[in-house]
């Protein structure tokens, strides 16, 4: 029975589920920020998608990454699909994207009636190779844009990526729903390319329960997503549309929950951080095990800590060791390409996402574990590896 124990209780044994693990839940701020700001959003019953919070959570993540311009969505998947018809993206349009990544990042292409081209990653980054962006440049010389993913918090190797994008007049949009307070060069992740996308699910690094957000410099572009996410209503005393929309905008409870979470975002980035630093303590030295790469340029919000195994353990015999202790790991996202939606789509690569995916494993990294929980899952991992 996994997850369960025994106990001797006044001379008589009795079952007990263990403390569950999770890989990466929420976690509310101990000072009740998101309390406080949602409090205030049902005493002024403003809690429609408009309001106080959703301008200032726009406001605070801008001045926090350092853009000019925010719209608070809905979700990540949303934020993509607005920046995609920001750049002008529409049926026939070729989008180059990151092929080991999750389906959100793909699936707003295929809102667009556009043609999604995956493109493979490397090792030291885990995220898009720019040789071989360069490689799918030369054989689709029209492309209308390029999404980039900083997969697990990991930033890609921006600078030949904009160079590239920069001389073919492409659009560059940033999937960093899982980056958020990730730096490339001292600069937040997000803000290299002509849009930058967030993810405020329920396991990210800070969440509002569900909601995204599309950041970027151009201020005319943001300010038509909103019209857009606003079910593009015209300015008019009726209701008169010219133009199709969408119900994409956070509500302004969510968007409290998110100021109040921003607030502790510096905090929560520190203990991801220690519990990776713990994870290379005690597995770095392991036969058959490496830890995810982190570059001198790049710091990471270690959003989550993964491993790469050699071949001789499999991903599925760790999974299930923590399972038995109920302990949520997960394997590493499968790569685009090998999707069986996706599967009539263009592969640029060399099968580098697909050995990340056949050999790598997601860690617990909830900001709630103590260092016993850690120590935990360091000890079962240090038993397979040994048997």
């Amino acid at each position: 029975m996994p997850g369960y124990g025994s106990l001797m209780i006044n001379g008589r044994k009795g079952v007990f589920m263990a403390k569950k693990i999770y890989l990466s839940s929420p976690h509310m701020s101990d000072e009740g920020y998101e309390q406080a700001y949602i409090e205030e959003a049902f005493e002024s019953n403003w809690i429609a998608p408009l309001g106080a919070n959703v301008d200032g959570f726009e406001q605070e993540l801008a001045a926090k990454i350092g853009v000019k311009h925010a719209a608070a969505l809905s979700s990540g998947t949303a934020a993509i699909h607005m920046a995609l018809k920001a750049a002008g993206v529409g049926p026939g349009d070729i989008v180059f994207c990151q092929d080991l990544t999750f389906s959100a990042s793909v699936n707003p292409i295929i809102y667009q009636n556009a043609t999604p081209v995956f493109i493979d990653s490397n090792f030291e980054t885990w995220n898009m190779d720019p040789e071989a962006l360069e490689t799918a440049f030369a054989k689709y010389p029209n492309v209308k844009a390029v999404i980039v993913v900083h997969l697990y918090g990991l930033s890609a190797d921006l600078d030949p990526i904009v160079e590239l994008c920069k001389k073919h007049n492409v659009t560059l949009i940033e999937d960093a729903a899982e980056s958020l307070g990730t730096t490339y060069k001292g600069k937040f992740t997000g803000t290299y390319g002509d849009y930058g996308v967030f993810s405020f699910n329920g396991n990210k690094i800070i969440t509002t329960s569900g909601g995204g957000m599309l950041v970027s410099n151009n201020e005319e572009r943001i300010a038509k997503v909103k019209f857009w996410a606003t079910q593009a209503r015209d300015k008019a005393r009726h209701y008169q549309h010219s133009e199709i929309g969408y119900n994409y905008r956070m509500s302004n409870i969510l968007a409290g929950i998110g100021r109040g979470q921003l607030k502790v975002l510096d905090q929560r980035i520190a203990k991801k951080k220690y519990i990776f630093e713990f994870y290379k303590r005690e597995l770095g030295e392991l036969d058959g095990i490496e830890l995810m790469p982190i570059n001198e340029w790049n710091e990471p919000n270690y959003w989550l800590s993964c491993i790469l195994l050699n071949g001789q353990i499999r991903p599925v015999d760790i999974i299930e060791a923590l399972e038995k202790g109920n302990i949520e790991s997960r394997p590493i996202w499968k790569p685009m390409h090998l999707q069986p939606v996706f599967s009539k789509y263009d592969y640029i690569g060399e099968g580098v996402s697909e050995k990340i995916y056949n050999n790598g494993v997601c860690l617990p990294s909830d900001t709630k574990m103590t260092p016993q929980d850690i120590m935990k899952v360091c000890n079962l991992i240090t038993r397979v590896v040994g048997n």
